[in-house]
């Protein structure tokens, strides 16, 4: 038996986010959740990464990187990431507030230094020294709603937390 989905404005499930926190009152342990992916060398710079059951998601570098360019690059796809964790997060919480989106858009940048990437530099960041982000936010909310509801969706966002604050990352070789 399928249930249909009960989608409001934005096209948002708010009953089922709602029921999740819900139990996740009654229930602290729910919250506790594991996220996976495993990712598989093709070659060269290329390689898919599996996620659930979706189709695999490419990524190389371009061609002045040594790559063929026929998918974005890991540096890319983390700037994805992180708008793709801010949209979900202005839907979500725009639905909840009852704030209609005509048009959202987020556009990412992020500067990097290459010396420590290409060897140059081994005490260097290899890592973004900065990322912006610019959000064009259409909607007819009053100015007060449209900056509480941006301060709400910058102080839940998993993949924003996860940038802004160091986080320990164990590699091992198996």
């Amino acid at each position: 038996m399928t249930t249909a989905l009960k989608i409001g404005i934005n096209a948002v499930d708010i009953e089922s986010v709602a029921g999740l926190a819900n139990k996740i009152r009654e229930v602290p342990e729910v919250a506790a959740s594991l996220w996976k992916a495993t990712v598989s060398w093709d070659g060269g710079f290329r390689s898919q990464a599996f996620v659930r059951d979706f189709q695999p998601v490419g990524s190389d570098e371009p061609a002045s990187l040594g790559g063929t360019d026929t998918a974005p690059n890991p540096v890319e796809q983390l700037l994805a990431a992180l708008g793709n964790c801010l949209a979900v997060g202005y839907a979500a919480n725009a639905t909840a507030a009852g704030i209609e989106i005509n048009d959202l858009r987020i556009e990412l940048s992020g500067d990097i230094d290459l010396h420590t990437f290409l060897g140059l530099d081994p005490e260097g960041n290899a890592g973004f020294e900065t990322i912006s982000v610019k959000v064009h936010l259409d909607t007819d909310a009053p100015g007060d709603a449209v900056a509480e509801l941006h301060e709400k969706v910058i102080s839940t966002s998993p993949v924003g937390h996860t940038l802004a604050r160091a986080v320990p990352v164990d590699i091992d070789l198996a």
